[in-house]
């Protein structure tokens, strides 16, 4: 399979970049290298043959859609995004600019292209806004708040249209909080990605609010394999990929401090604005329609990504700029 992946440089579209190799897909990388590293893409740049390329290009550039339109993808995986809900609040017209201009672009350039499918990424954290079902269900009310959430879902709505009017195939997976190797917290504190380095270098973290607000931590690797299965299944969906399963920031803290023996306390400030206080999905449908469940639990994912951080000095100084 012919498969180009946008946003291909950051810690989910790299991981996923590697499975497509592995799977013996041929795979286009586009991305303009904001948060996301070269160094990432090492191993797939490493590969034999000429099964993998890189261009370095912005998806809110129109230029896009004629890239796209030459390298005949089969099925495009859409991750590139503007995903600071910070620079979201800042800067409302930059973070449309990108996530609903920038995945018009790229819906023009498949429709040229011939392409079948789009596998595209939504935010599960922003999307059902301040629904008070958790774990949250696909069912619950689009409501996002965040500038951030109403981009992305204005780019799932422009998906469906595409489906409907072009014939455009598309799947829409709705992440949770996505941890793992590779992360960095580009300009908001990623709670793992920002704390799993300081405990290695034995510096203390800062937890914004009490700490007792939840999040559903997923590790990269199981929302890799969700985007692969996606390519084949399940279309005109949204799926939720989560674990569901609440787990606080404190614990995540305290955890870490277990796996790395260093216990100093956290600093604690104020809790970021429109922080939500819960974050939870409920997986249900991605089994039924995916045969997908996450397979990684929190203390394997917390391991994985303390020793990659280890051995990867270089990505570690990234987390923690």
């Amino acid at each position: 399979m012919r498969t180009l992946v946008t946003g291909g440089a950051g810690c989910i579209g790299s991981a996923l970049v590697d499975r497509l190799l592995a799977e013996g897909c041929t795979v286009d990388v586009v991305d303009d290298l904001t948060t996301g590293s070269l160094a990432n893409l090492a191993e797939a740049r490493s590969v034999v043959g000429r099964r993998f390329s890189f261009q370095r290009l912005d998806v809110a550039n129109l230029e896009i859609a004629d890239y796209i339109a030459r390298k005949k993808p089969e099925v495009i995986f859409h991750l590139a995004a503007q995903c600071s809900q910070r620079i979201a609040y800042a800067k409302p017209a930059f973070d449309a600019a990108v996530n609903i201009g920038g995945t018009l672009n790229v819906l023009e350039g498949a429709v040229a292209a011939g392409t079948t499918k789009i596998c595209f990424t939504a935010s599960g954290t922003t999307l059902y806004g301040t629904s008070g079902e958790v774990p949250t269900r696909e069912a619950s009310a689009w409501k996002p708040v965040s500038p951030f959430g109403v981009s992305k879902k204005s780019a799932m709505d422009y998906c469906h249209s595409y489906r409907e009017t072009r014939g455009l195939e598309y799947t829409a997976l709705a992440l949770a909080n996505v941890y793992g190797p590779r992360q960095a917290t580009g300009p908001d504190p990623a709670v793992i990605a920002s704390f799993a380095p300081r405990f290695l270098d034995r510096a203390r973290v800062t937890i914004y609010g009490d700490g007792n607000q939840t999040r559903d931590f997923v590790f990269v690797d199981d929302v890799v394999d969700a985007l692969w299965r996606s390519s084949q299944r399940a279309g005109g969906l949204v799926l939720n990929i989560g674990t569901g399963v609440e787990t606080s920031i404190q614990t995540v803290h305290d955890r870490l401090a277990t796996l790395t023996g260093f216990h100093a306390p956290a600093r604690y400030e104020a809790a970021l604005t429109h922080d939500p206080n819960r974050v939870c999905l409920d997986p249900g449908r991605a089994e039924i329609h995916l045969g997908w469940k996450p397979f990684t639990d929190l203390d394997d994912g917390l391991a994985r990504t303390l020793e990659y951080y280890k051995v990867h000095p270089a990505a570690r100084e990234r987390a923690t700029r």
